[in-house]
């Protein structure tokens, strides 16, 4: 059976193909590599069809485009770089002859194998390792933005990032954690406790006492960060088609990883004092939902706290309909403390409680905990040893000892203030910028309404060398958005706000807003 080429493309008609939403760029399965993102390339008005082909190779080349990344439909390419769909055609068949390019009938054109800039492939070179070097990977899904998280070399700290600056880390701190870790030289020669180090435990017991939770150690789970312990709660209580609530406005990795596991997401629209409850109470009773994923204090992306009276409906809620909740408390540190947490009220009966220290200390100390109901700390252990045998015990240890010590305390409240200082100063570049906050700013994160595709934006930005996360990435469905999160401890630098002020300029002429 023939290929479909260019020319059968203009029969069926360009226009008519659906256009490409944010959502539609989302990876799908593996083995197929994560999508491309409808990047923005300024066309010049001679020779359009090569040059477009050429800025489309370059990326090739270069890897920021990987194999099997999905270029935008026809129509799609025409309308963001302001050409016709014959031009695109025209492109996309320069792309194919060079060997770059192959179109899959029904399914659209897609990045042929690595390749080199000679075209014979980079021995030892992957396209993900030739990305980091060409450029900022396109947020188009939520381990895109992972992965753009994850690039170092001489690049400014993006504002899409999801952790602190480096220089506002205290790696002297953590040296010393770790050389009183390793005086009981014998312990990091063998596993570690199956629930985790004794010590740890006893200091996280006291730390959760101090936010109001009562929990024994017995009842606390080490695990390799906060997402390990969300990772171990699903694949211990949940099984593929099980419906599951989930924040909207929420984390992208946990939309992805849920619905990774075959778990059905129901959204739960969040607001400023919490979840819609009306909305929460009919999912209950129309779904059966197994459990509820939230974040109570400083709620990402949004940065919104729960307040008591929401707290209390939700508790009541999840015991009329035999509902766990499970609390993602990543941003306690960050925190002032005396926040409602549904742990606390609860007194974890019906609450899963979850937190890490990679916010707070470094983000490669992957170094988390659950706390949990005696008999589901149970389960969820034999899931850990199932999964990773043990935490790393020495991390454990040399986290205890600062827990202990009232160094982390410490720690915390100097990157609070430092915190304050940097958030204060960008909401006035952002407010200069003409955005506007879509909730009051607190925490790590503001939630910043830029009115336009901020989906489109953000690939404009990343030509620009900044990482953006687009609003579409918070949504459980995908839909476009006019919202980004901001990073306020990485979003200081005035740079940044004029490339934007250009690029969402840009964006406007070409019409880039978001319907409806």
């Amino acid at each position: 059976m023939a290929k479909p080429g260019p020319s059968a493309a203009i029969r069926r008609g360009a226009t008519r193909r659906r256009a490409a939403r944010p959502q539609d760029a989302v990876a799908p399965v593996a083995p197929i590599p994560p999508v491309a993102s409808p990047t923005f390339i300024d066309v010049p008005r001679g020779g359009r069809a090569d040059a477009l082909a050429a800025a489309y190779e370059t990326r090739i080349r270069g890897g920021s485009l990987v194999a099997g990344a999905q270029l935008p439909s026809v129509r799609r390419c025409a309308e963001l770089h302001g050409v016709s769909p014959a031009t695109v055609v025209a492109a996309y068949d320069r792309l194919q002859a060079r060997g770059l390019l192959e179109a899959r009938r029904q399914r659209g054109y897609f990045v042929r194998g690595p390749v080199s800039p000679s075209g014979r492939g980079a021995p030892g070179m992957t396209a993900a390792s030739a990305a980091r070097d060409a450029g900022i990977a396109n947020p188009v899904n939520a381990t895109a933005l992972i992965r753009g998280m994850f690039q170092r070399g001489d690049r400014p700290p993006g504002p899409g990032m999801g952790t602190l600056p480096e220089a506002w880390l205290d790696a002297p701190l953590l040296q010393r954690a770790l050389r009183q870790a390793l005086r009981d030289g014998g312990s990091a020669l063998r596993y570690g406790d199956p629930l985790g180090e004794p010590a740890f435990r006893e200091a996280i017991a006291q730390r959760l006492r101090e936010l109001g939770i009562a929990a024994r150690p017995d009842q606390v789970v080490s695990t390799v960060g906060a997402t390990h312990a969300l990772d171990i709660v699903a694949r211990t209580l949940l099984r593929p088609g099980d419906a599951v609530l989930v924040d909207d406005p929420g984390w992208a990795v946990e939309f992805a990883r849920l619905a990774h596991m075959g778990m059905r997401l129901l959204a739960v629209p969040r607001g400023a004092a919490g979840p819609d409850l009306a909305v929460m109470e009919q999912l209950l009773v129309e779904h059966q939902p197994r459990l509820y994923v939230t974040v109570s204090v400083l709620h990402n992306p949004t940065g919104n706290c729960l307040d008591a009276a929401s707290a209390h409906r939700i508790l009541m809620l999840a015991d009329r309909h035999d509902l766990l909740i499970v609390e993602d408390d990543t941003y306690a540190w960050l925190s002032a403390g005396h926040e409602p947490r549904l742990a606390a009220l609860d007194g974890l009966q019906r609450t899963i409680y979850i937190s890490g220290f990679s916010k707070i200390v470094a983000p490669d100390w992957r170094l988390g905990f659950m706390a949990a109901p005696a008999a589901i700390a149970e389960r969820c252990t034999d899931t850990k040893l199932l999964t990773t045998l043990s935490a790393p015990s020495l991390f454990e240890r040399a986290m205890a000892w600062l827990l202990e010590q009232g160094l982390l305390r410490r720690h915390a409240e100097r990157i609070g203030s430092q915190l304050a200082a940097a958030r204060a100063r960008v909401v006035r570049l952002a407010e200069d910028a003409g955005c506007t906050f879509a909730a009051p700013p607190q925490g790590l994160f503001g939630w910043v309404d830029t009115g336009v595709d901020t989906a489109v934006l953000a690939a404009r930005m990343a030509d620009a060398r900044w990482l953006l996360a687009p609003g579409t990435l918070f949504s459980s469905d995908g839909r476009p958005s006019t919202l980004m999160r901001v990073n306020f401890a990485t979003s200081q630098d005035g740079r940044f706000w004029r490339d934007f002020a250009r690029a969402r300029e840009g964006v406007r002429r070409m019409g880039g807003g978001v319907g409806g």
